[in-house]
């Protein structure tokens, strides 16, 4: 999956800015990147959970506006807390107990604020540089843990190459024997669907300034030859609470990244199942349009509040997937334009050729058009009701669950993964009825 061993970067295309990220040096003895031999023979890493050539990629988030969700490897971009003066005294010791875990380089440079994101082997806190008092936001991760390399290894391998305003940037990393420390840019202006429930009005035209930001994000990533694997709305964060906010993609854990030349289909099993690509169900070697996919399921949310593909049991959700089986049907399709369902429907392809790359969706007139065309419908209303409703039904659902039985905070985020036994079962049945 990820950089192989050599340490030579990819020439970048003519119009693509490449710019590397300022290392600091370990006080052990030098390494130049300690990660980039934890790569299988095959050129993939493995990843949280994962087995074997097929194995399972690491833990997937809830969605945003479910309020208990809690990521395994939290983003380093979430939306932080208020100011250490204001926590109470149980959050000061928390922040007081990272502080003390923090390597003297760091400290020497940031200060430690508050404690903002914690998973199984990684926490994130934001900081604010000493000298110029801007905030930040630093991922510490435990690397003694196979885990942890391995999922530091792979952002790393990519947030080291990429600089572009709709990518979260990484500024410094700072290496130990046992930590990685990634200095990112903060994200204060919180999660896509979160900012369309709180706002007043949302229109078609909103949702293609959407739409061409992440389309922007994502063919330039894959200009470069990386693959993110977990597009979702969870990954797409406002980075400041203004009006004319940007929107970043954060989380690139499952990202595969190629060097020029390189075999471009990829083989891991990996991604959270309401936006995972009916290839990699059917375990096919697949390429860079499983993103595109996943954008065809986010478009769709993002015009609806409602989910393309769903069931709370996960083979009817993947058999689904697989038929490309969804509906303009209920509120608010009758007011969506049918410009927007096109878009949709070329991206929402089950035939992964047939489906729109980046570029062509930059291009496709919905988007080029801002939805000129569209009624200006005030979608918001609806969306909200649709996104909370959903919310309110899967936090039922996960509570009734969690009750029977007993587990740490990665519980929910266990249950989400996608599961190698699930998917053997899923391609029995497939070639079966393909056989009969």
């Amino acid at each position: 999956m990820g950089c192989r061993n050599s340490k030579v970067l990819p020439e970048p295309p003519g119009d693509v800015q490449l710019d590397l990220v300022k290392k600091v040096d370990p006080l052990q003895p030098p390494q130049t990147d300690i990660f980039k031999h934890f790569i299988r023979g095959d050129g993939t890493a493995s990843k949280m959970g994962g087995a074997g050539g097929g194995g399972i990629d690491k833990a997937d988030s809830t969605s945003p506006y479910q309020a208990q969700a809690q990521a395994a490897t939290p983003t380093a971009s979430a939306q932080p807390p208020k100011d250490p003066c204001e926590l109470s005294d149980p959050q000061r010791k928390k922040v007081a107990k990272y502080r003390a875990k923090f390597d003297p380089r760091v400290t020497a440079k940031y200060d430690i604020k508050a404690l903002i994101g914690r998973g199984s082997f990684s926490r994130v806190v934001r900081v604010e540089h000493k000298s110029t008092r801007q905030p930040y936001a630093i991922k510490m991760i435990e690397t003694r843990y196979r885990e942890g390399r391995e999922v530091c290894e792979s952002e790393l391998c990519v947030l080291r190459r990429v600089r572009h305003t709709n990518i979260i940037q990484l500024m410094e990393v700072f290496e130990t024997a046992e930590r990685v420390y990634m200095v990112m840019e903060l994200a204060t202006g919180g999660e896509l669907f979160d900012r369309i429930i709180a706002r007043g009005s949302f229109t078609e035209r909103d949702a293609t300034r959407v739409l061409q930001m992440v389309l922007d994000g994502v063919k330039y990533l894959h200009t470069l030859g990386i693959t993110h694997r977990d597009l979702k709305p969870e990954n797409l964060l406002y980075y400041h609470p203004g009006a004319d906010s940007k929107i970043i993609i954060t989380d690139f854990g499952l990202a595969s990244s190629r060097k020029k030349g390189d075999e471009c289909l990829m083989k891991t099993t990996c991604g959270t199942p309401e936006y995972i690509a009916p290839e990699i169900l059917v375990r096919k070697p697949y390429t860079n349009a499983v993103d595109m996919w996943a954008l065809g399921v986010i478009s769709y949310i993002l015009l609806s509040g409602t989910m393309p593909f769903e069931d709370d049991n996960r083979m009817r959700l993947y058999r689904q997937i697989l038929k490309g089986k969804y509906s303009f049907s209920g509120e608010p399709w009758p007011s969506v334009s049918n410009l927007a369902k096109d878009f949709v429907e070329r991206i929402l392809t089950v035939d992964p050729s047939e489906r729109l790359t980046a570029g062509q969706a930059l291009k496709h007139p919905w988007i080029v058009s801002m939805a000129a065309s569209s009624s200006m419908k005030n979608l918001q209303r609806c969306i909200s009701q649709n996104l909370l409703k959903r919310a309110s039904s899967r936090c039922h659902s996960t509570k009734s669950a969690q009750s029977t039985r007993s587990s740490r905070s990665t519980k929910s985020n266990k249950a989400r993964r996608v599961r190698e036994k699930e998917l053997r079962e899923l391609n029995r049945r497939y070639q079966q009825q393909y056989n009969g």
